[in-house]
C-alpha cells in the first residue's frame, strides 16, 4: 500500500502530525509513506527512516510574491508526483485540501467540515472523518491514521513513543557543559501573547545552577536573546541554527523551556524532558503531557479557535512554579 500524508506546516504542527510514522510502520510494514511538506520543513522529515519520499512545495513563496503563476505551478506538481492508494490531509486547511485533492489516489481522507478550521477543506476529499477540533490535537491525528488504517492505538502506546526525529548528523558545539546539566531556552513564538517575559528567563536562568543555552530563529528573537542575556551574563546565545542542527542540540540538551512553539514540541518529539510554557493558547490541546514532558499554564480561559491577542496571562507564570519543576526534572 502507497500513502500519501500532506501537513505543510508549522514545525510544531508536523512534530504532533511525525508521531504517526512509527505506529503506521509498527502495525503494517508493507505500507510506503510519502509526505508532503512546505520547503522550509523539509528537513524535519528527510532523514526519518520511516518516509520513503519527501515532496516539497513552496505554497508560502506564492503568497509572499502574490503571484500566482507560482501558485499554480507548484499545483502542478503535485500531479506528477505519482499515484497513491490513500492521500490523508492531515492539515484540514484549504491549501492543503486542495493539494491533497490534486494528487492522483483512490481515496483522499481528511476531517469532516466540524472538525477542521476551514469547512471549505472538506469538501475536496472523497472520504471524511469526525474528531472534534478542540480535542488534543496528537490524539486527533492518531485517531486519523488509526481510522485511515484500520489500526488501534492506544494511549499508553503514545505516551511510550519512540524518538522520531532524525538530524543527518551530530550538532558539534563548545556551548554545551559536561559538568552542569544544559538546559535550551526558547523564548520567541509566532505571536506576542505566547512569549514568556525576558526579565523573568532572566531570573530563572539565575536562580538554577545550569548551563543555560538560547535559541532564535529571526532577528526579533535574537534582541529578545540579548534582553535575557543582559541580566543573565551567564547564558550563552547559540548561534542560528538549521531545522537539522536544531533537532541534534535538542536531542544533547537535559531540559528545553519554552512557549508553544515548534522547537519546544520538538524537546516532546526526541523524547527530551521540557516545560511548556501555555497563556493564550491551550496546554491541554496543543501538546501531549508525560512525565518528562510537563506544562504549566496561565489560569486564562483560552478558545482553541483563536488566539485572544489581547491575553497575556502567560505573564502571570511565576519563575517559580517553572523552577520547581525544572528542580524536579533534572533531579536536583
Amino acid at each position: 500500500m502507497k500513502i500519501a500524508i500532506v501537513k505543510l506546516s508549522a514545525l510544531g504542527d508536523i512534530v504532533h502530525a511525525m508521531v504517526v510514522l512509527q505506529f503506521i510502520r509498527k502495525y503494517n510494514q508493507a505500507v510506503e509513506i510519502d509526505w508532503i511538506v512546505e520547503e522550509g520543513y523539509q528537513e524535519l522529515l528527510e532523514f526519518n527512516p520511516n518516509v520513503s519520499k519527501v515532496h516539497v512545495v513552496n505554497i508560502k513563496k506564492a503568497k509572499q510574491k502574490r503571484s500566482l503563476y507560482i501558485f499554480l505551478s507548484e499545483l502542478k506538481k503535485m500531479r506528477m508526483i505519482g499515484s497513491y492508494d490513500l492521500v490523508i490531509d492531515m492539515q484540514g486547511l484549504f491549501k492543503s485540501a486542495l493539494i491533497a485533492h490534486l494528487i492522483p489516489s483512490k481515496i483522499t481522507l481528511g476531517f469532516n467540515r466540524s472538525s477542521i478550521r476551514e469547512s471549505i477543506a472538506s469538501f475536496f476529499y472523497n472520504k471524511t472523518f469526525n474528531y472534534g477540533y478542540a480535542e488534543n490535537v496528537i490524539e486527533r491525528n492518531i485517531a486519523l491514521i488509526s481510522f485511515a488504517l484500520r489500526m488501534d492505538i492506544e494511549k499508553q502506546e503514545i505516551k511510550n513513543k519512540s524518538s522520531f526525529l532524525y538530524p543527518s548528523q551530530k550538532y558539534l558545539t563548545n556551548n554545551l557543559s559536561t559538568s552542569k546539566k544544559n538546559i535550551l531556552i526558547i523564548p520567541g513564538a509566532s505571536h506576542n501573547t505566547k512569549r514568556y517575559p525576558e526579565g523573568k528567563l532572566a531570573q530563572l536562568a539565575n536562580l538554577l545552577d545550569a548551563n543555560f543555552l538560547i535559541i532564535w530563529g529571526d532577528l526579533d528573537e535574537k534582541i529578545m536573546a540579548e534582553k535575557i542575556k543582559v541580566n543573565a551574563p551567564n547564558v550563552i546565545i547559540c548561534e542560528m541554527l538549521s531545522i537539522d542542527s536544531l533537532i541534534s542540540l535538542i536531542s544533547q540538551v537535559d531540559l528545553v523551556i519554552g512557549p508553544d512553539t515548534g522547537p519546544t514540541h520538538m524537546a516532546w518529539g526526541l523524547c527530551v524532558p521540557s516545560i511548556t510554557l501555555f497563556g493564550a493558547t491551550p496546554g491541554y490541546r496543543n501538546t501531549y503531557m508525560s512525565k518528562t514532558n510537563r506544562v504549566l499554564e496561565s489560569k486564562s480561559k483560552v478558545n482553541p479557535l483563536k488566539i485572544n491577542k489581547n491575553d497575556f496571562s502567560i505573564q502571570d507564570i511565576e519563575v517559580q512554579e517553572i523552577l520547581k519543576v525544572s528542580k524536579e526534572l533534572l533531579n536536583f
